[in-house]
């Protein structure tokens, strides 16, 4: 490994509550990079298999590293700082992308990203908050402690799904995030995740002044990980044919619930969208998995489902995210999609 100093790297931290389109956002991106850079791009899901990951294709100039299970500022603050350290000096990048679980608090990641072991090293950049307009006519979401510290502390706005949106959410939603202290140096609408990658080359320095403390709620959790050893690197069995994997966890109000397949087991891909499509709509869902047709990408947000074709062969993976109260009974979703596996279906299921 060289030993030459590293260059500062520009650092683009893109956060937004859950089903916002991050993921979508930092693809197109990448099919805009220039030639002559190196990216590296590290993906943390508050769900514990890793879709996020696989949504990406593999490339020499493009390295995805996901880090499940949790978000950054807290559970997973420790282990941040070893995998960046790892990645950076193996790879060299020119950027650093990193996409927050949508559940993630932006200040405890910053103060990583600041810290003495990436001092002129790291240059972070302004940072950029995803919105759903419809969001914005929830509540719920409106009152959310989490949801208005990742609009505060960011320098910019792009307003997502504006395709999926109506005239009169996106002048509300853009009314929003104008009048929000401090001012955005910009705000956005993005189709399809287009956002110019002018906006980031072109990018200033984050404003320090804006961060705000980690709520109670991520302090708790950020007290209970310090008891916990973390490794970089996460591990995971090999689902034999037949025999998924689950996987569960519950923070912040949230719950999740996911799966793993071996990748010989091949879904009906028209039995499995309509299990899919029939789950409650206020579930956050996420998929990669074999198919009759290939292997898919099923994602969905808001009630709003896509299905597209993905590079990935590892495994199958599935997860479902939702508050407590809305999260469906684990053996009787489980059984549905059982019942759509063309293979490894009649094998005994145990965890």
């Amino acid at each position: 490994m060289s030993t030459t100093p590293l260059a500062a790297i520009s650092v683009h931290l893109f956060s937004g509550f859950l089903g916002s389109g991050k993921t979508t956002l930092i693809r197109r991106l990448i099919e805009q990079k220039p030639e002559e850079e190196r990216w590296v791009v590290l993906v943390n899901e508050f769900g514990q298999v890793g879709i996020d990951q696989a949504m990406f294709e593999a490339r020499d100039d493009v390295i995805v590293k996901g880090l499940p299970g949790g978000c950054l500022c807290c559970q997973l603050a420790f282990v941040l700082q070893a995998t960046l350290v790892n990645l950076l000096h193996r790879h060299r990048p020119d950027r650093l992308i990193i996409e927050p679980s949508g559940l993630g608090h932006p200040a405890g990641l910053l103060d990583v990203l600041r810290g003495e072991a990436f001092a002129d090293i790291l240059q972070l950049r302004d940072i950029v908050v995803l919105l759903d307009p419809s969001r914005l006519d929830d509540p719920r979401a409106r009152e959310h402690e989490t949801f208005n510290d990742q609009l505060a502390m960011a320098d910019a706005v792009a307003l997502t799904m504006s395709d999926r949106a109506t005239p009169e959410q996106l002048v509300a939603a853009r009314h929003h995030a104008e009048a929000l202290w401090p001012p955005k140096k910009w705000v956005a609408e993005v189709s399809h995740g287009d956002l110019p990658l002018s906006l980031l080359l072109e990018s200033g320095r984050h404003r320090a002044e804006t961060a705000r403390r980690v709520s109670g709620g991520h302090d708790s959790l950020r007290d209970a990980a310090r008891q916990v050893v973390v490794l970089d690197g996460f591990d995971e069995a090999v689902p034999q044919p037949g025999k998924p994997q689950q996987e569960s966890g519950m923070a912040l109000g949230y719950r999740t619930q996911s799966w793993r397949w071996s990748a010989e087991d091949v879904f009906d891909l028209d039995c499995l969208t309509r299990v899919l499509d029939r789950l409650p709509p206020k579930l956050r869902v996420k998929g990669v998995l074999h198919t009759d047709a290939g292997w898919k990408l099923y994602n969905r947000g808001d009630g709003a489902a896509s299905v597209s074709t993905s590079a990935w062969r590892k495994d199958s993976r599935l997860e479902l995210i939702a508050e407590a109260e809305h999260m469906p009974p684990t053996e009787e979703t489980l059984a549905a999609l059982q019942a759509c596996c063309l293979q490894g279906q009649k094998s005994e299921v145990k965890w």
